[in-house]
Order: structure tokens, then sequence, then C-alpha cells
């Protein structure tokens, strides 16, 4: 190490001045306690440099679901790397790549690879708007997301994300031909309705703002299956089929996003099984590699690539696409699922976590929903349960919430919603351990409330 960054204190300060973290200000290493400097891993465990273990409740960013610390992936990226670090997907593949593709789910059988979730979305826009090109609809451009959704920091993907609030102030004007849609969050329903007297009146929108823009401008709907930036929204019974048949009424492409669900989260390899619904393009990333090194893709039904057959190239590449290490560490880290039922733990770990957030609803006033399903899981404090009014989001309840879990010992979001997404190697006794920080930092939130 260079003699200069020998001490924490020098480690900290070039840190704060030479590392731009993300959606933080300059500097925030230095003024910001939740900001760490992290040296090690282990499990759902890590390290920072000053020597503090922390369990990772986020996953690291909603991927880490083999945990961290597996040696077998550095192995396979480091023997892949010694023999083909990089080939061009313009002109070649891989055996590794040809290998990741053949695993795809159902007939979601043809893989275009990038390099993180963000290129995933636009390459599925762009594969969407295409498609309808080249069967003789070249008017089909326009995309209906969902308030709330994101897909990603990209420009398409930023504008297909329902995140107008935090984005628009800096990033406008966004794509044309964008429309949004309510959420299926039945705790905060749009509709003011309750499900399921309501008949699915947040997919029937969908219908409607397809027939109002005329069907033959619109290219695809692209929606999360579980949505954790609304809050961890689980949809209710009835809602994906309703949309699958919605988008086929209409010759509508439908994009299921899989970058956070996918890979066992929540209990399923995919987060679609569970509702019984296949989109024409599965967007996927994150626990594709649990994060060892990035990689992406959108996996294409055959209906779909075959409009790319014969002239019709598809108008799209990355210079990282389908990168052999990257595929080497998906082949290494979808073992590791695979053979330590890591899907299957997540769905056991996930039911006994949310069995303890229920029972912490149960004892705290200030909790209002708890949601989830496998190792996805939200608990939403508010101000008072009966007319379920927030918390300022900058005001003195939440820090004191976010506080005490990072001084219990948990790392994680914590704001109106509380999210939990540990890695699926998560042990019993660490879901108990979780929901016991959990407890004493909602004490702490109701002390701050009076």
């Amino acid at each position: 190490m260079n003699d200069a960054l020998s001490n924490q204190d020098a480690l900290k300060k070039s840190g704060a001045e030479h590392v731009f973290m993300h959606s933080a200000p300059y500097g925030a290493l230095a003024h910001d306690a939740a900001k760490k400097i992290l040296v090690e891993g282990d499990g759902i465990w890590v390290t920072d440099v000053d020597g503090n273990r922390y369990i990772d409740a986020l996953a690291g960013l909603w991927l880490v679901n083999v945990g961290h610390g597996r040696a077998e992936i550095g192995e396979a990226i480091g023997r892949q790397a010694s023999s083909l670090a990089y080939a061009s997907s313009t002109a070649a593949t891989t055996i590794p790549a040809i290998q990741l593709a053949a695993l795809a789910p159902g007939d979601q059988n043809t893989a275009f690879f990038c390099s993180g979730g963000s290129e995933a979305i636009e390459s599925a826009i762009k594969i969407a708007r295409q498609y309808h090109y080249h069967r003789g609809q070249p008017k089909r451009q326009k995309i209906i997301g969902r308030r709330g959704s994101y897909h990603g920091g990209t420009y398409a993907a930023m504008s297909v994300s329902g995140t107008r609030p935090t984005s628009d102030p800096y990033h406008s004007p966004f794509m044309p031909g964008v429309l949004h849609a309510s959420p299926p969050s039945c705790y905060r329903c749009d509709f003011r309705a309750t499900f399921p007297a309501c008949d699915l009146l947040c997919a029937d929108q969908i219908g409607q703002m397809i027939a109002y823009e005329n069907p033959e401008t619109v290219a695809a709907v692209i929606a999360e299956p579980i949505s954790a930036s609304n809050g961890i929204v689980v949809p209710p019974e009835g809602y994906w089929p309703r949309l699958r048949e919605i988008c086929d009424t209409h010759g509508v492409l439908l994009i299921t996003d899989e970058v956070i669900n996918g890979f066992g989260r929540t209990g399923r390899m995919f987060a679609s099984e569970h509702f019984g619904v296949a989109g024409d393009l599965l967007t996927m990333a994150k626990g594709l590699t649990s994060g060892y090194v990035p990689m992406g893709g959108v996996m294409c039904r055959p209906h779909v690539v075959e409009a790319f057959a014969d002239e019709n190239t598809l108008s799209h590449l990355l210079t990282y696409g389908g990168h052999p290490v990257a595929a080497a560490a998906a082949l290494a880290n979808l073992d590791i699922i695979e053979r330590e039922d890591l899907v299957g733990n997540a769905e056991r770990m996930g039911a006994r976590l949310l069995a303890g957030l229920e029972d912490l609803r149960a004892k705290h006033p200030n909790v209002g929903d708890v949601r989830g399903l496998g190792l996805i899981a939200g608990l939403e404090v508010v101000r008072d349960r009966d007319t379920r009014e927030k918390f300022d989001e900058k005001g003195p309840e939440l820090k004191a919430l976010s506080d005490g879990l990072r001084n219990r010992g948990l790392l994680t979001r914590a704001g109106t919603i509380l999210n939990l997404c540990p890695p699926l190697c998560i042990t019993a006794d660490e879901v108990d351990q979780i929901v016991d920080i959990v407890d004493g930092a909602l004490s702490d939130l109701e002390a701050a409330s009076g």
C-alpha cells in the first residue's frame, strides 16, 4: 500500500477527497457516519476499516445473493481471466457465455448480455422497439412504466422509471413516448380502493392507457414483479395474469424487470414464477453474479428473437456484452445457488423474517405495514397507524431509526420503508439477530417521536 495511505485517518481523508461516492455529496465519507470503508466480507457479514462488523441486510445493493467471501467465484474469475479475458461480442462469443445462456428459464431462452441492470433495461427497450419495426409497425415506440418503480440510472432506464420527483430537477427532459401508471400498492392505493373489491383497477388502468394512446403506438409495458423502490410492493393476486392478458390483447410486449427479484431472492429462481407469468423479455443483473463482477442481460422468448432473423440485424452493441470473465463468475455463482439450495433457504428464512417483523408490528405502534416475499422484505413506519401519516424523511424520527440500526451493527436503507434484503445464505439465528436489532431501533424511533 502507498505509505501515505498506510494509516486509517489518511485513508479516510484520501477517500473523502478522491472518491465521488454515488448518490452522495462530495466528501460524504468524511462527515456521514453511514458511509463506510469496507475491507472484508463473510456470508452476511462485512467488516469496515475500523474493525467494526455489520450484518449486510441489503446484500450490498440487493445483489450479494450467495454471500460475501466466496472463494470459488474468485477462483473461476482467475481461471477465465488467465485463459481468455475478453472477446468482442460483435465478432465472437465464448464458451462460458454459451453455457450461461443455456441456463435460461422456460422459453426465455435467448440471451443478450451486458454489464448491469441499467444496460439491461436500455437493451430491452431497444429490442422491443426494433421488434415492432421489423414486424412492420414502426410507430410502436411508447413505453409504459409505473410510478415509483426504479429501472436504472442511464437515460432510457431513468426515463421509464417512475422516480420523477428525484430525477426531474436535474435530468429532464426525459425520453419522449414514456407514460406511467399506478403501482399495485394495496397499502397506499392510488384509487383509495380495497382489494379484491377494486377488481384490479391498477392493472386495468394500463389497458386503458394503451387504448387511449392507440395500441399501434405502444411498444412495451415494463414492471418489476415485486417493486423494491416502491417500498417492497407485492402485487395482489391476479394482477400479473391480468397484465399479461392486457399486453397480449393489444400486441404489446411485456418486460419483466427481475434485476433485483431474480436468482432466488423471493424463494423462486425468478419472482415472476410466483405469479405464473412470463415476460416477453426478462431483464436481469445483480444476483446473476452476486456482484462479484458486473454483468446483466435480457432473456428473450422465441417470438421476439425470430423478428431479428435473416437481414433484420439488432441495431445495438456494448463493448463488454457477454464478457467471458463475468460469465464464468455467473456460472460459479449459479452453481452455489443450486448446490446449497439457496432458493429454498430464501423461502424458509424469508418466512421466518416476515413472521418476526409481524411480531414487531404487534409490539410497535409506529409499524404501519409489513410486506415481502422470500428474502425481500419491507417494514413501513408511520406517524399514525390509523391515518397512515408518514414521517418526514429528514426528520429526527427516521434518523433515530437509521442510527439505531447502524449502532447495533446492521447496514441497510431505512427511511419511511425499512428494507431488509440479506444474502440468501442467512441462517435462522442471523434472521433472529436482524429482528432483534430492528426491535431496538424501532424503540429509538418511538423515543424520538415522543
